[in-house]
């Protein structure tokens, strides 16, 4: 089953257009590239049931203001759904429930983590942060760049509430007469809850399930040589077995879509051909900042080198981990990458 998108329009960029009765889809703006986020507003009895909540910006409280009383009837939001902590999906959680007094409901991973990286701004940058990119080959002004930019997530997440209901795989949430079932991933993130109704074959995908782009694997300085790009391998494949053929997707960029399995296929053999070209390149050193032109189309550049390197270095750990690569480290603290 190929890839399609059964609705003919989008909502506007801060605008809802109705999946399903009692289900809303909020096109939130972002001020990066991909340009929106979608969010999941799920009519909860006298209230709302919201999945994932945009980045903690002006633009985001103004759009959340104007579709509380123009598409929300002024109802309160009681719960709050996260799929995983990344700032465009967690920034605006703590301010909304503030608002309302409403429950947090997140996996256990990905609440502490999202907590941890909050608490890191105003920090300074760790030594073992800058050893980090410096073996992965950045010059110095790139190791100053990091050094500027850490504790960058705090400031576009408002801090989380202090307790929350935690979400695991395999569990039942009803709202609003519907029964919606965790499902975990990882690799983008620790436990990356999707949101599947059998009842009506709809599943909220967040960036476990993109039509079409791939979400970001990587590696981060806390754990550098985990092996994020073998959990996303192994949760795409269960998703497959977990989910119908033409269950209708609903993810948190991009248009609505059904043709699941082909997509999941696209995406693992992305990824697979991703790793074919570094056994390739990897018959000669190489470091970890040479390998983005097998990997990536698009340009690297300051806005995007840090996310790039975290996932060239997600592949090469998958071939390290697989006995595949072996790793020199040079005199400057580089670590070189080969067959």
């Amino acid at each position: 089953m190929s890839v399609t998108y059964p609705f003919e329009t989008s909502p506007e960029l801060g605008h809802t257009q109705e999946v399903l009765p009692g289900l809303l889809w909020l096109r939130m703006p972002l001020p990066f590239l991909l340009g929106h986020i979608n969010l999941w507003l799920l009519r909860d009895g006298e209230g709302w049931t919201v999945v994932d909540s945009g980045l903690f910006t002006e633009k985001s409280r103004n759009t959340w203001a104007a579709v509380f009383s123009k598409d929300m009837n002024d109802l309160p939001i009681e719960r709050i759904m996260v799929t995983h902590l990344h700032p465009d999906h967690t920034g605006c959680v703590g301010w909304l429930a503030d608002q309302f007094d409403a429950q947090l409901l997140m996996t256990r991973a990905e609440y502490f983590l999202c907590r941890i990286l909050v608490a890191d701004t105003g920090k300074p940058a760790p030594q073992e942060g800058r050893q980090y990119y410096q073996s992965a080959g950045y010059a110095q002004d790139q190791l100053d760049r990091y050094e500027e930019m850490f504790g960058a997530f705090g400031r576009m997440v408002a801090p989380l509430p202090e307790s929350y209901l935690r979400l695991t795989d395999g569990m039942q949430v009803n709202v609003g007469g519907r029964q919606w079932s965790v499902i975990e991933g990882r690799g983008h993130s620790p436990e990356h809850a999707c949101f599947f109704c059998e009842a009506d074959n709809v599943l909220i995908s967040g960036d476990q399930i993109l039509p079409t782009i791939s979400s970001n694997i990587s590696v981060f300085p806390t754990e550098p040589l985990a092996n994020p790009l073998d959990d996303w391998l192994i949760s795409l494949a269960e998703l497959k077995l977990r989910l119908p053929a033409d269950v209708l997707v609903l993810p948190s960029h991009g248009k609505p879509f059904t043709g699941a399995h082909e997509r999941l296929d696209q995406l693992i053999a992305e990824h697979l051909d991703g790793l074919d070209k570094l056994r390739i390149l990897c018959a000669k050193p190489h470091r970890a900042v040479d390998v983005f032109p097998a990997l990536f189309k698009s340009t690297i550049n300051d806005n995007n080198m840090m996310m790039a390197t975290g996932e060239a270095i997600a592949h090469l750990n998958y071939l390290l981990h697989q006995g595949e690569l072996s790793t020199t480290v040079d005199d400057e603290g580089v670590t070189w990458y080969q067959r």
